[in-house]
């Protein structure tokens, strides 16, 4: 395959044919996919049959630090960033890795991104995956949108017969929690605290930079797992949530703004019944 950055990284882990993909995550930085697709991740690690294949569009630029990496340059930071990623995908033992080294400018672009569309197209065409991850539409971060939108328009200019059986949009700038019950979808994380933190705490250029995604995103999906239901034990230690994308590429035509709006008016709508019934109205 070739993509349209010439210096597009590519690590085959398993070497086996990519046709083997049964999940596959896009994200947009690094560590992206590592707190999103964590489900899957963990499910395709403990079952020999399942495959996890990862997809990083940015090139890592632009990220906060401090510490230990205060003084750093921009391009010491990608390529420290670049490495990261695949050692998270070594030991998360995916199949394989794509960095396609985008310009967080050039995936918010409606313009430049669709040259990120063309190569999303052809990794989607060569791993065939069953289940896609990706970013959700209620996500704060202008750069996660233009990677979720970009998978999204991938999709719907492919053929049926490469469609995903299920596709997801997760939490990382934002969370799920708003999400009324009845539409959110609920990812256990099959792992260990101990594993889910071995392979966040590759990104040392993040947490020794300042940020502590690792326990930011552990802490989510432990509350994710407790807050779920008032009324039950919890079953389950972690858990993400994401919201269910396929509808808007079964339905070509179906408008992206008013899918994700319609689930903010139902929470709205929730609210207002709840009280309401307290208030005799």
């Amino acid at each position: 395959m070739k993509f349209h950055h010439n210096d597009a990284v590519f690590l085959d882990i398993k070497n086996i044919p990519l046709e083997k993909t049964t999940h596959l995550g896009i994200g947009a930085h690094q560590d992206d996919l590592e707190i999103m697709s964590l489900p899957g991740i963990m499910e395709c690690k403990n079952n020999p049959k399942l495959h996890f294949t990862g997809v990083t569009c940015t090139n890592g630029a632009g990220c906060a630090r401090s510490g230990l990496f205060a003084d750093f340059t921009d391009e010491q930071m990608q390529k420290i960033r670049q490495e990261e990623q695949n050692e998270a995908a070594r030991k998360g033992d995916y199949l394989a890795m794509f960095q396609l080294l985008y310009s967080s400018t050039e995936v918010k672009s409606p313009y430049s991104s669709q040259n990120l569309v063309k190569d999303l197209k052809e990794i989607i065409k060569k791993t065939r995956p069953e289940v896609i991850y990706t970013h959700n539409l209620a996500d704060k971060h202008l750069t996660h949108i233009g990677v979720v939108i970009s998978v999204i328009q991938a999709l719907r200019e492919l053929d049926d017969e490469y469609l995903p059986r299920k596709f997801y949009g997760c939490e990382v700038w934002r969370n799920l929690d708003w999400v009324p019950d009845s539409l959110k979808v609920v990812l256990p994380v099959q792992a260990s605290e101990e594993s889910c933190r071995e392979l966040l705490g590759v990104y040392k250029s993040q947490i020794a930079g300042g940020k502590r995604y690792d326990l930011a995103s552990i802490g989510r999906m432990h509350a994710n797992a407790t807050f779920l239901d008032a009324h039950q034990v919890d079953t389950f230690d972690f858990a993400t949530y994401a919201i269910d994308l396929l509808p808007l590429v079964t339905y070509r035509n179906k408008d992206i703004e008013e899918y994700i709006c319609d689930h903010i008016d139902l929470l709205k709508k929730e609210i207002q019944e709840n009280i309401f019934l307290r208030m005799g109205c």
